[in-house]
């Protein structure tokens, strides 16, 4: 069986540094922080007080309100991501079989914001009784977002929603990736979603010291490959992709942005929070993405990593890449771009796969933020190029986006600029 080559024709975001891909791309290039004082609730009592919010947006631009008041915001920012994406594509979905469309999405943790205010009211409401919403199910449960979008435009293929961590989304789009390649579908609407600052969310991973807790200066908290980073920024937001097989995209004369040449997804089997401290899961599923490509080491211009600004997360990855990469290491750009976004947890690989396609697209590196001379680790080596604090410039023919979870999940997406 001859397998089917899979490209992205449709960008979609909504994130902390801008509510579309135009307005998302440019504060990333231009390395501006998402990070400020919690607004979703009063966090003064907690050792982390701040985060990266989606700011200003709107849901009734792509969700009438009726539809709104059963889902939780995580599917807020999913659909309208997605609409943005498929928009972008100019797919018109009246000239394709909707049976060979699907929608898979990744989400890490679902409506926890709706689950902990309904608990709440649960607890205020025992002795007359107990009394639940009618939509606590659909803002719960994590695979309205694919639900919602298969409904509004009639699609029929594949829907589902994966769960693996922090690596959610990414598993998403490997998953598209191959349906689309093994013949399953024609496109798929990919991407992922996650809405989890409330007071669970933060509560909780403060009670395992993975937040940065730099409460008087967040903007400048998420510093990956830095000496003192203390923790990562939590995030919220969504984003979309089109992946579309090549003819499939030809034919209707869309625009091409780039194509998905090789994936990988391996596990540490080592802890359930920790990364191997030798990276050698992450070098693993690099090395996968590239076998699967065809492609040498020598041939990556870019890497979005994971870069979480956790001490062990960083370090681990920057081994991973010296360990497989060599001398390559480099002579490639290496880039956080969580430093400005903060980490959307299952949302993260998504979003992160956008900015890479469009560092490809623009020849730009967005640039690992928050670094400052005498910050250095000594237990990471900076001759490789981590893009620190400013955009570079750069044709970039070859990129990984990496998103490990904990579990030990690991996954890697291979881009490559289009070849007809």
């Amino acid at each position: 069986m001859k397998l089917r080559r899979v490209v992205v024709t449709g960008l979609g975001a909504v994130s902390p540094i801008g509510n579309d891909v135009p307005t998302m791309w440019e504060n990333a290039i231009n390395g501006v922080s998402g990070a400020g004082p919690i607004t979703r609730f009063d966090a003064y009592l907690f050792k982390t007080q701040f985060a990266c919010e989606v700011k200003n947006f709107d849901p009734t631009v792509a969700m009438d309100r009726r539809e709104l008041r059963k889902v939780d915001t995580d599917t807020h920012y999913g659909v309208a991501a997605a609409v943005e994406a498929i928009k972008d594509s100019g797919i018109d979905f009246e000239k394709v079989d909707c049976n060979k469309v699907g929608v898979i999405f990744g989400e890490g943790i679902g409506g926890l914001g709706s689950l902990e205010d309904e608990a709440r009211a649960y607890a205020l409401s025992q002795e007359n009784g107990p009394r639940f919403s009618p939509f606590l199910i659909t803002k719960m449960i994590s695979d309205m977002t694919t639900g919602i979008i298969s409904i509004r435009y009639g699609l029929k293929g594949p829907n589902y929603v994966t769960t693996s961590a922090c690596a959610s989304s990414s598993n998403a789009i490997i998953d598209a990736y191959d349906q689309i390649r093994l013949g399953r579908a024609d496109v798929i609407i990919s991407g992922g979603a996650e809405a989890a600052i409330c007071n669970i969310g933060v509560g909780a991973f403060n009670a395992m010291h993975a937040l940065s807790v730099r409460n008087d200066e967040p903007q400048a908290a998420s510093r990956p490959f830095s000496k003192s980073r203390d923790g990562f920024v939590m995030a919220e937001g969504a984003a979309s992709l089109v992946l579309e097989e090549y003819e499939h995209a030809v034919a209707r004369g869309a625009k091409i942005y780039a194509e998905i040449v090789g994936t990988g997804l391996t596990a540490d089997a080592y802890h359930i929070t920790a990364p191997h401290p030798e990276g050698e899961g992450a070098s693993r599923v690099m090395k996968a993405a590239l076998d699967e490509a065809g492609l040498p080491v020598e041939s990556v211009d870019y890497i979005n990593v994971h870069g979480t600004s956790t001490y062990a997360g960083d370090i681990a990855e920057a081994k991973a890449i010296k360990n497989l990469f060599g001398e390559h290491a480099y002579r490639l750009n290496i880039s956080s771009t969580k430093s400005m976004t903060g980490h959307l947890l299952g949302g993260a690989g998504a979003l992160e796969a956008v900015l890479t396609v469009l560092a490809i697209e623009h020849g730009i590196i967005p640039p690992t933020i928050n670094h400052a001379d005498g910050d250095e680790d000594p237990e990471i080596d900076y001759r490789m190029n981590f893009t620190f604090n400013k955009a570079q410039k750069r044709d970039v023919n070859v990129a990984l986006s990496n998103t490990f979870g904990f579990g030990g999940h690991n996954a890697s997406i291979a881009f490559k600029k289009i070849e007809g």
